[in-house]
């Protein structure tokens, strides 16, 4: 059982970072293909992003349920867990905080502007708005990200001090 709860922590932290590390591969080669229709190539990693956050939201509660649980089950000492849970809690506002905050904005200023942003208008505000945010997505990304390597570290840490 204890083997059986271990693999899903582990299961839930790898789909989460796994998405996290290659989702730029992905948006690279995206807009890489389709150069000359950002707006095209613009829609499909949103909708990846959204995604991608989906898979997150998920495995946060999944990885929070299982990190709670453990020092009951026997599977780690309790102030092992203590660190890797308050990463994932702040894992999870980031991906909340992107989720419900920075995309909506980002889909605003990309209708107020006609439906399409053009990054080289760079005196439209809407654009200024938008590139703006999409830095502030990209940075709230990597803090997903390195928290969540840490998480990892963190987590294999914990298996030698088991209980």
């Amino acid at each position: 059982m204890k083997t059986l709860l271990r693999t899903l922590l582990y299961l839930s932290l790898v789909v989460w970072m796994g998405a996290e590390i290659f989702f730029p591969v992905v948006a690279a080669i995206t807009f890489g293909t389709l150069r000359s229709d950002t707006h095209t190539a613009g829609t499909i990693v949103g909708e990846l992003l959204r995604i991608l956050h989906g898979m997150g939201l998920v495995s946060a509660m999944v990885a929070l349920a299982l990190l709670a649980l453990a020092p009951a089950w026997g599977i780690y000492k309790p102030r092992s867990v203590l660190a890797p849970m308050i990463l994932v809690v702040l894992m999870l506002a980031f991906t909340i905080y992107s989720q419900f905050a920075i995309i909506p904005a980002m889909d605003r200023d990309r209708i107020a502007a006609g439906g399409a942003i053009n990054t080289m208008d760079t005196t439209n505000r809407q654009t200024i708005d938008f590139n703006n945010l999409h830095n502030r997505s990209e940075h709230v990304e990597l803090a997903i990200l390195l928290c969540g390597l840490a998480t990892v570290v963190l987590v294999a840490r914990a298996e030698s001090v088991r209980v």
